[in-house]
């Protein structure tokens, strides 16, 4: 089921860590590819104005890193697959939505756990559920067990959870996180300046944090999931089926 704003509705207060990005942000560029659903984001974004308003929270701004414009690249829509994947979001990933114009993140750029750059261009081949995510953000860290416990049911030559700590510099916090939390089940990798969230940010796919994107072994997106959801649960499992 695409992103509607009913379906923001159900999402509470403290269950999505909405960023608000300064006045002087650039906004969308006009051919940014967006989730289909009549509200989409701009229906999200303004629920999620109330939200953070009555929870209390913080604007403030991201800073740059990844500033690739909107291109599809050697991307396209598969209509019969969004069919397929518009069908599956349901349950626990209802808010999961299939984007409407064509987007390539193969160039996204981000550091593997030893420091050593990397591209999601790497996982060719491999359908990926991209997760970004920090320690500062609750729900986010709610959220790891359940994509370690699908990357460890699911994950293989196939298909691979990969979650981006954006912890703002080093990676020393996220990664004391993922010794706490034992999650040797996940892929660790960083994104200290977080321009991979300002660049789907900058598509209109991202609002806040965690938000996760399922993409094809091209590195097409295929959608976003924009707030927590039970990663482990049957539904989500239906969902990234979907899309093998």
């Amino acid at each position: 089921m695409p992103i509607s704003a009913s379906t923001v509705g159900r999402i509470r207060p403290f269950d999505f860590v909405m960023i608000l990005m300064a006045d002087d942000a650039p906004e969308p560029a006009p051919n940014a590819p967006r989730t289909r659903n009549s509200g989409r984001i701009v229906a999200i974004a303004a629920i999620g104005a109330v939200v953070i308003a009555a929870a209390g929270f913080y604007a403030w701004s991201t800073v740059g890193g990844n500033t690739q414009s909107a291109s599809a690249g050697n991307c396209s829509i598969n209509a019969e697959l969004a069919t397929k994947l518009d069908a599956a979001a349901i349950g626990d990933v209802a808010a999961f939505g299939t984007v409407d114009r064509p987007f390539d993140a193969s160039a996204l750029a981000f550091n593997n756990a030893d420091g050593t750059s990397a591209k999601l261009s790497d996982r060719k081949g491999k359908t990926v559920l991209l997760n970004l995510w920090a320690t500062w953000c609750a729900p986010c860290r709610a959220e790891m067990p359940a994509l370690e416990e699908l990357n460890e049911t699911l994950g293989g030559e196939n298909f691979e959870v990969v979650p981006i700590s954006l912890d703002l510099g080093t990676d020393e916090k996220p990664k004391r996180f993922y010794e706490e939390m034992k999650l040797d089940g996940l892929p660790f990798q960083h994104d200290g300046q977080m321009g991979v969230h300002s660049t789907f940010k900058n598509e209109g796919l991202a609002l806040g944090l965690p938000v996760t994107f399922l993409i094809d072994g091209n590195g097409c997106v295929l959608g976003a999931l924009n707030g927590p959801a039970e990663w482990a649960s049957e539904d989500a499992k239906r969902l990234i089926k979907a899309a093998l």
